[in-house]
């Protein structure tokens, strides 16, 4: 019996400490703190009604998407400029805004990273309506931006 799980120790440690140590596994690793951080940043702004701390997680070109229900039932995308939104978050007041999330799955490629959060969203101290965001960040020098945001709303 020793013998067998010798030979599988001696298996599948090897494969084991190769996906551990691999150059991804570990880019991802590093990468996480500073992604979450990002999305924090974001969400932060909303709660403390600042634009500007809002406008600054997003890329120059970036693109803010709701997928939605229209009067006849049909699923229909909504685009929304970054620059409406943040003028969105700055008429608030502090605390009228307030996405509560989970970081479910962060995946990250290089310069790449797609983040899955499932939220609820609390408007002026009473439940407004949940959903997912998807965020896709880029990482231009050192720093991560969202350059992609698409989300659902269901109440």
């Amino acid at each position: 019996m020793q013998v067998s799980n010798l030979n599988y120790m001696k298996f599948f440690l090897p494969v084991f400490c190769l996906i551990i140590l691999s150059p991804s596994f570990l880019q991802a690793q590093d990468a996480e703190p500073q992604i979450k951080q990002v999305i924090t940043s974001f969400f932060d702004g909303m709660r403390n009604a600042d634009s500007a701390a809002v406008a600054a997680v997003f890329s120059s070109a970036s693109i803010m998407q709701t997928i939605a229900t229209d009067k006849s039932g049909k699923t229909i995308v909504r685009s929304e400029a970054v620059s409406d939104f943040t003028s969105f978050v700055g008429k608030q007041t502090k605390g009228a805004a307030d996405e509560q999330i989970v970081f479910e799955t962060i995946k990250v490629d290089g310069p790449m990273a797609f983040v899955w959060t499932p939220y609820r969203f609390i408007y002026n101290g009473k439940y407004s309506h949940s959903g997912v965001n998807v965020f896709c960040l880029v990482k231009f020098g050192d720093q991560w931006k969202i350059q992609y945001l698409i989300d659902t709303r269901r109440k």
